[in-house]
């Protein structure tokens, strides 16, 4: 039986100093980084079998130790040299020292495999690289939408659907504030994804529908089904299919409440 661990690794780094402090804090980050640095987050996946003797797939000690041997040093010299060359990073750019970055961390672990490393580019965006499919990357941003509905379904009874749907079967409704999350899936190889577009194309399709709108009433399609947090998630994936130029939609997560999520995908493809 195999299991997949995730850890999540910080460090900074001053793009134009060439003395990189270590520092002692990694829950910041480590290097610390130094004045005005740049932050990163960076989410190693390793996939294997669990140790019977110590229970873990790997000791997450080792993982740090190696992106901090490893990793730090490629962002350090990509980036440093990027910034003083006034060069832009795309997103296909970063996406290639993802890439590096795999190559380097590869057979570092043993037998296990990486199967993934995510970036978080912010708190509501993330990159990712997946080794099997070398020629892309995948880019997830995170929007909001506010909105109330009702659970109810008419060939129950009254108590058949308060029995069902509880509080959230009051006639009057219900609110949330939404998160959903929209992953597209991206050939390298093509122009820079154009964020201001991608966000555009969210808004004007997908929350303009449903922001500040009472679903059950306002939005037709939860005329004819209930808006759960199921069904809004494969109705944000009808709403922003094929809408992206070079991009394929990957995943659709979509957050009622922090204890709440659905995440749906139109095909089999990869989730982030």
């Amino acid at each position: 039986m195999m299991h997949k661990l995730a850890r999540q690794i910080r460090f900074s780094i001053n793009p134009f100093l060439k003395e990189r402090p270590d520092g002692f804090n990694s829950y910041a980050s480590r290097p610390c980084g130094q004045g005005f640095a740049l932050y990163f987050s960076l989410w190693v996946e390793l996939v294997g079998p669990v140790d019977a003797d110590t229970g873990f797939v790997v000791n997450v000690v080792e993982i740090d130790r190696q992106v901090r041997a490893v990793v730090a040093p490629i962002f350090a010299e990509r980036i440093g040299a990027a910034f003083r060359a006034g060069k832009h990073l795309s997103l296909s750019d970063v996406a290639a020292i993802l890439q590096e970055t795999f190559t380097q961390l590869e057979g570092r672990f043993g037998s296990l495999c990486v199967s993934r490393l995510s970036l978080d580019l912010s708190p509501l965006r993330r990159l990712a690289f997946d080794p099997e499919e070398r020629r892309v990357f995948y880019f997830s941003e995170k929007f909001e939408f506010a909105a109330t509905h009702t659970l109810w379904n008419d060939k129950y009874s009254e108590a058949k659907n308060l029995e069902v749907f509880g509080k959230c079967c009051n006639p009057a409704g219900h609110g949330h504030n939404y998160i959903v999350q929209v992953t597209v899936k991206r050939p390298m190889s093509r122009e820079e994804l154009d964020i201001g577009e991608f966000e555009k194309i969210v808004s004007e399709e997908l929350i303009s529908c449903v922001d500040h709108k009472n679903l059950n009433v306002q939005v037709p399609e939860f005329g004819r089904m209930n808006p759960t947090v199921e069904n809004i998630a494969r109705f944000a994936w009808e709403k922003l299919e094929g809408k992206f130029t070079y991009s394929t939609l990957s995943s659709i997560t979509v957050w009622e409440n922090d204890r709440t999520l659905c995440t749906y995908c139109g095909h089999q493809g990869d989730v982030l």
